[in-house]
């Protein structure tokens, strides 16, 4: 049994690794059961020693084999797209909601409210479009009047960041990686360090450079007690 745990614990790495994050995401009903299905493949191989190990072994990969096939196809065909994933269903257009699509969906009202207020939405009022995505989840589209005011509209400052924050230190230990591609060195990150009043580099849990070029830092629990 430990072998056989160790078998399909090692194929279903490989099989999440090849099938890809799409899959692992669960953008739509089909990941989603392809997924459960190659999971219980597995545990099947694992657990029931009456199951035999080379037909449980052939089905995972035989199962993966085939999602990435249909995977392929979709890819290149909007029909099969549709059949495999359908399509994102409208249920408020301009404000109104739509029982064709309510019925598509075959959700009721009471569904349609709690999709709504897990956006923080308790008002059907304040939605001017919504559909329902192919993975279950709720987009919604606010009307102009009660969507949250953007940069553009308080005319701040809208430039874009040169990047995007980076981790520097992770666990005391620099991540000489990251800090070459910022075009940084230790002796500027060591300044940055003592004027945060931080002596030691291994007093530092993590580090992460931000993108107006500051430093964000958190200590160790050590640390901070000698800080206090």
């Amino acid at each position: 049994m430990i072998l056989r745990s160790t078998f399909a614990f090692a194929t279903i790495l490989i099989v999440a690794r090849v099938i890809g994050k799409k899959q692992l995401s669960q953008l739509t009903f089909f990941h989603y059961i392809t997924g459960i299905t190659i999971g219980s493949i597995a545990a099947e191989v694992s657990t029931q020693h009456r199951t035999d190990f080379w037909d449980g072994f052939t089905s995972l990969i035989w199962w993966a084999l085939l999602t990435l096939f249909i995977s392929f196809i979709s890819l290149k065909s909007s029909k099969i797209r549709v059949l495999v994933d359908d399509r994102p269903t409208i249920l408020i257009q301009n404000g109104t909601i739509i029982k064709s699509g309510m019925k598509k969906a075959r959700l009721h009202i009471d569904e349609l409210s709690m999709l709504l207020r897990e956006q923080g939405i308790f008002s059907f009022d304040e939605v001017h479009y919504a559909v329902f995505e192919t993975n279950g989840e709720l987009s919604v589209l606010k009307k102009p009047a009660n969507s949250a005011a953007t940069k553009q509209d308080v005319k701040a400052d809208v430039s874009l960041p040169e990047h995007m924050p980076t981790e520097l230190i992770s666990d005391g230990k620099i991540n000489q990686k990251n800090l070459g591609e910022l075009n940084l060195t230790e002796e500027w990150l060591f300044n940055k360090l003592k004027k945060k009043n931080v002596k030691d580099i291994k007093d530092v849990y993590f580090a992460q450079y931000l993108e107006n070029g500051s430093l964000y830092i958190s200590l160790n629990k050590q640390a901070e007690k000698k800080e206090s």
